[in-house]
């Protein structure tokens, strides 16, 4: 593999609108004292991610206001609002072009996953051909990691809030299973009653 195909990029997508938050954007949640979109991506650049691309769409310039984003490639995405589908889309299209090999895709709205779960992952990368997934007891969940050769098949039926499900379930038998559940949570941030996870 050259130089390039040994990277691994990370993707975090950080777009919604938290719907069920009353309309108040994940990324701007506050955590630790500062917007969670910054501690995500903090958590890619720890993890041994060569690069963050963030995406952006709910309140976009607001987030580049008030987060530190240092050292990553802010990705806007018109098209948010069709849900994570898009923004996955829109995230793959800012790394064609780079010669990574792998992407390391996080979402912004779980925090009990940190730098030692990105670097178990990214770990499992052998080559652009990669499937890689965090395991909690067994059962697939994020980060997830997509060799290059996958990323055009993964845009292509990434739609609605589905992101890559079908292709990791179309190929599940390629996917390999990293376990994390005894170094993460992997809960999410989606209602009122979840923001008892933030610090």
């Amino acid at each position: 593999m050259t130089d390039d195909e040994n990277r691994v990029v990370g993707l975090l997508l950080a777009a919604g609108g938290g719907r069920r938050l009353g309309g108040h954007p994940k990324a701007l949640l506050t955590h630790r004292g500062r917007p969670l979109v910054e501690h995500a991506a903090r958590v890619l650049h720890a993890g041994g991610c060569a690069g963050v691309h963030v995406v952006l769409g709910a309140r976009a310039d607001e987030v580049r206001a008030r987060a530190a984003l240092p050292d990553c490639v802010l990705v806007d995405n018109p098209d948010w609002e069709q849900g994570m589908g898009s923004s996955l889309r829109a995230g793959l299209d800012s790394l064609a072009g780079t010669g990574a090999g792998a992407a390391l895709v996080l979402l912004v709205d779980q925090p009990g996953i940190g730098p030692e779960a990105v670097a178990r992952v990214r770990g499992a990368y052998r080559s652009p051909r990669s499937l890689v997934s965090a395991a909690y007891d067994g059962v697939r969940g994020h980060p997830v990691l997509f060799g290059a050769a996958h990323w055009a098949a993964i845009a292509a039926t990434a739609t609605g809030d589905r992101g890559a499900r079908a292709y990791l379930k179309e190929h599940a038998d390629r996917v390999e299973r990293v376990e994390c559940g005894d170094i993460a949570q992997a809960y999410d941030i989606d209602t009122e009653a979840d923001l008892t996870h933030l610090e």
